[in-house]
């Protein structure tokens, strides 16, 4: 029996190896919801907050720094301008984005069958975005670099659970500044071929990000489609600068996407109160929305909320909160309000290891953000420290999480298989369902089912060198990348790819000097 028992336990792992080393890119849809968003707050406190924004918007105004063409759309459009200060009339902003601005739209990937809806019933899953350093078990915590971005974008890309290619997954701090987001854009292009996010820190790079989907996806295409979606940051409180002002331009002007969104640390640059939050976000947000549709009415646009709490005693960002969470639920029904797509959540940790703490953390976010309703999850994968850091093994059990728990939304089967009525009549009293016609025609889908977990037996886990989930994870990310391979691309649009980033290179100084 012994020996039997052991022959099972190796053929179990063997059959868990071979099935990790099917690396598959599989084409999955993004996720559409079967259940309807949770609310927090009834009419009255929607309003309540709306009525908030407006008063920001009215009496305190936003900022406009550094762009006079901002202030002169705005002030054409009837906002009064003092100096970079901007007032809006109470429903100013709300009207020149419910005009025009699409509720639904969809991002265009270099595969078809990997196009993105981006708002309405559906939530799209990127990997986290704009951290200095990366961390895995062997190597610790360092800079990332041009091999450390590439390597990201082909776990993005072979991870169903991510349907977007992500934008800055990690910092490339081995490449000059000024030529970073031409290797970046060449890594989403040439490693992946899902939909991905443009440069955001210059113009200049917006309108290469663009010229460079133009060489692979064709002019006429990327001139009459959405192809990219940019985030564009609000400096909080209460002002919108030059660079992110110009690069949203840039890409509204070209019928591409921007998502508009305050980055606040509540209590540094907002309230510490959840509803204070909530106005101010949606006050900053507004303003900027308003500008991309003046600069092009039907600009395919998101509204995204970033809220996290702060530690009081050391000022340190904290992640995983019930105050997060509540802003984030409000959020996203007032982007519904405005008829927008919304971004937030991700699995967000202050964690600089891919612990218990960063589990819990992550789950505290993720979870809200799936039950709010989310359109666009950014940092849904790979973020440590607050974002300082893109781990690795965090990056696979956080794709595993949003693998698993993307199912939630799914809702219940109420079909006559989800029923299981007629597995309920013949088992019977007394008996068990495991070997019903019922049970074997749906056990491999019934459950989700995570790579990373183990689940067998104490022997068994001994047998497989006693890994605890980090472990397990630092195993798999390895097995991806060896085993993967580059989608296909014409040889002549690579070439032409890799003229292009050399011709930059040649025309764009490495430092302003």
């Amino acid at each position: 029996m012994k020996g039997s028992d052991g022959g099972r336990r190796k053929g179990g792992r063997a059959a868990r190896k071979a099935a990790r080393a099917e690396v598959s890119a599989a084409v999955l849809p993004y996720l559409t919801w079967a259940t309807s968003p949770l609310e927090i707050l009834s009419e009255e406190g929607l309003c309540l907050i709306e009525s908030n924004a407006e008063l920001i918007l009215e009496e305190v105004g936003i900022d406009f720094r550094g762009y006079p063409s901002a202030l002169t759309r705005l002030a054409e459009a009837g906002a009064e301008v003092d100096g970079e200060r901007v007032h809006f009339p109470r429903g100013l902003c709300r009207q020149l984005i419910t005009k025009t601005a699409p509720a639904v739209f969809t991002q265009h990937a270099r595969n078809p069958a990997r196009n993105l809806q981006i708002g309405g019933n559906a939530t799209v899953f990127a990997p986290a975005y704009g951290a200095p350093f990366v961390h895995d078990l062997e190597g610790g915590r360092r800079y990332g670099t041009l091999e450390d971005f590439r390597n990201f974008v082909k776990l993005a890309y072979l991870s169903p659970a991510m349907h977007s290619s992500g934008g800055t997954v990690c910092e490339p701090v081995d490449i000059p500044v000024a030529h970073r987001h031409l290797d970046m854009i060449h890594a989403h292009l040439r490693y992946s071929d899902k939909a991905f996010m443009g440069s955001v820190t210059a113009p200049e790079r917006a309108q290469d990000s663009m010229d460079m989907a133009k060489l692979v996806l064709g002019d006429a295409f990327v001139e009459s489609h959405c192809v990219l979606l940019s985030l564009i940051n609000a400096s909080s409180p209460m002002a919108w600068d030059a660079s992110m002002l110009g690069v949203a331009e840039v890409y509204a002007r070209s019928g591409q996407a921007v998502l508009m969104a305050p980055f606040i640390l509540s209590g540094a640059m907002a309230p510490v109160t959840v509803a204070g939050v909530a106005a101010q976000t949606l006050a900053e947000a507004m303003a900027g929305l308003a500008f991309v549709q003046l600069v092009r009415p039907g600009a395919p646009m998101v509204f995204g909320s970033f809220a996290s709490s702060m530690s009081m005693q050391s000022g340190a960002p904290t992640f995983g909160t019930p105050e997060a969470a509540q802003v984030l639920f409000v959020m996203a029904a007032l982007a519904r309000r405005l008829g927008l797509p919304f971004r937030s959540g991700g699995n967000l940790c202050a964690s600089k290891l891919p612990d218990a703490q960063a589990g819990a953390e992550s789950a505290g976010t993720l979870l809200p953000t799936l039950m709010a309703g989310t359109n666009f999850v950014l940092h849904a994968a790979g973020w440590l420290e607050g974002g300082l850091c893109m781990g690795y093994e965090k990056f696979i059990m956080d794709a595993d999480q949003c693998a698993l728990w993307g199912r939630l939304l799914a809702g219940v089967d109420l079909s006559e298989n989800g029923q299981a009525l007629e597995a309920i009549r013949e088992v019977g009293p007394g008996s068990h369902f495991l070997g019903t016609a019922h049970t074997l025609a749906n056990f491999e889908t019934a459950f989700g089912r995570s790579e990373v977990f183990h689940s067998d037996s104490f022997e068994s886990w001994q047998e497989e060198g006693s890994r605890d989930t980090a472990q397990r994870a630092h195993v798999l990310w390895k097995e991806k990348l060896e085993n993967y391979e580059a989608p296909e691309m014409d040889e002549g649009l690579s070439e032409g790819l890799n003229d292009f980033v050399a011709r930059r290179r040649t025309e764009i100084p490495e430092s302003p000097d």
